[in-house]
C-alpha cells in the first residue's frame, strides 16, 4: 500500500477534508450529539461539545501519520461546515485492505450523500493507495447503511452473529467489500 494520509477530496457536491479544532460546534450540533444518529455506531453519543473538541484534537493529532485516514463531509453549498465523517475504521496492509465507516447528520439521511463520499473515498484507496480489498460492515438492524454500500458496489459477503457490540450492544455485523478487480 502506498499511503499518504488523508487528502482532500472533492466530488460533485462534497469536499472531503481533514478536520480542524474549528469544526467542534458543527461535528456537536449535526451529528455527534444526536441518539438516533449513533444508535448503531460503536463510539458513544456526545454529552457535550467538550467531548467533540477532545475528539478533534485526537484527530488532529493523528494527521502527521501518513496511515491515518479521516474526512470531514462537507456540503459545497453549506461552505466549509462538517456534515459528517467517513474513515478507515481498520486496516490490515497484509492483504492491502482497509475497512470504512462513515456516519452523516440525520438533517441529510437518504439524499445519497454519504454514498457519494464513499465512492470518492474508494477511488482514493484503490487508485492512490492501491488497496485490493475495500470492506465496510453494518448492524443488520440498520439497513440503510448497507443500502449505502450497495450502492457503492460492494458485495454482500455475509452476517457474522453476536459478533460486534454498538450502542444498542452485542450485535450481528453484516459485511460488505468490493474488490480492486471488480470495479
Amino acid at each position: 500500500m502506498l499511503h499518504c494520509g488523508t487528502q482532500r477530496l472533492e466530488t460533485e457536491r462534497l469536499i472531503l477534508r481533514r478536520f480542524t479544532q474549528k469544526d467542534a460546534l458543527a461535528m456537536y450540533k449535526n451529528w455527534a450529539s444526536d441518539d438516533e444518529v449513533t444508535k448503531y455506531l460503536t463510539w458513544p453519543t456526545h454529552s457535550n461539545m467538550d467531548v467533540s473538541k477532545l475528539v478533534l484534537e485526537d484527530w488532529a493529532s493523528s494527521y502527521s501519520d501518513e496511515k491515518y485516514y479521516q474526512w470531514a463531509i462537507v456540503l459545497k453549498e453549506k461552505g466549509d461546515e462538517p456534515i459528517g465523517s467517513i474513515s478507515v475504521v481498520k486496516m490490515n496492509e497484509d492483504v492491502s485492505m482497509v475497512e470504512i465507516g462513515y456516519c452523516i447528520g440525520r438533517a441529510w439521511w437518504k439524499n445519497g450523500i454519504t454514498s457519494e463520499a464513499m465512492r470518492a473515498v474508494m477511488d482514493f484507496f484503490f487508485d492512490k493507495v492501491k488497496v485490493n480489498r475495500i470492506e465496510a460492515r453494518h448492524d443488520p438492524r440498520n439497513p440503510n447503511s448497507g443500502k449505502v454500500m450497495m450502492k457503492c458496489g460492494m458485495k454482500y459477503e455475509g452476517t457474522l452473529r453476536s459478533f460486534d457490540r454498538n450502542n444498542q450492544g452485542i450485535c450481528d455485523a453484516s459485511y460488505y467489500s468490493l474488490l480492486k478487480s471488480e470495479r
